[in-house]
């Protein structure tokens, strides 16, 4: 019986808002396999290694991005027989989704010959390598369902924002349109979502309250779309 091999690779779903819209960092490969298609952020798993710790790496020397940029989590594991048709070996991806507000612009390194920051639809209507597309999917629809439930919206603001601006998070990634004394009424009335600072920012109309992160995980009860 012919032995079980596999390679390991490692993939990042990385979102960040940008003039108010939600993006995904995409790179244009330069390696041999799906040379000069679009893809995510990834690449094989080094010698004692982890995949987090790979997954990291690779948004390092692929994009610019710094650990401390980017807030990540495991998103799912792929493991279709032919997702990779070019590989000799079968290629199991370890997939993750990374948040994080204010990100650089992207600058590509070893892997990659590109690297830009993609508006997630725009992103979806291009013919990515691999399975990409539907890892991109699915880490959208998890950024999505987890702002419902947890405090990661957060991820996408700095450490002070105002209500308005944690209510455009909500707005870019779920793509609605949200009213905003009832959203207001909801996130403060969600035990430790965020705190008040006491101070406040000043423009054009009516200051602003400013807030911070409260120290709650997750929201109860949830927000919902």
């Amino acid at each position: 019986m012919d032995r079980l091999t596999a390679w390991i690779a490692a993939d990042v779903v990385a979102l960040t808002l940008r003039d108010g819209e939600l993006h995904v960092a995409l790179v244009k490969r330069k390696a041999r396999a799906a040379r000069g298609r679009w893809a995510l952020p990834g690449g094989f798993l080094l010698e004692g290694e982890s995949a987090e710790a790979a997954a990291y790496r690779e948004l390092a020397e692929e994009v610019g991005l710094r650990r401390r940029d980017v807030r990540l989590e495991q998103l799912a594991s792929y493991t279709a027989p032919k997702r990779d048709t070019e590989h000799p070996k079968r290629v199991i991806s370890i997939a993750y989704l990374a948040l994080a507000a204010d990100l650089p612009d992207t600058v590509p390194g070893t892997d990659a010959d590109e690297a830009e920051w993609v508006p997630v639809e725009a992103a979806l209507g291009r013919r990515l390598a691999f399975d990409h597309a539907q890892i991109l999917r699915d880490g959208i629809e998890r950024a999505r369902s987890k702002l419902e439930y947890a405090t990661i919206a957060t991820a996408f603001l700095p450490p002070e924002f105002t209500m308005s601006e944690l209510r455009g998070v909500y707005e870019a990634v779920w793509g609605v349109r949200l009213d905003p004394a009832n959203f207001n009424r909801k996130v403060i009335g969600t035990d430790g979502f965020v705190v008040d600072t006491g101070e406040q920012r000043r423009g054009r109309g009516r200051p602003a309250a400013i807030y911070r992160v409260g120290d709650a995980t997750r929201l109860n009860p949830p927000l919902t779309r």
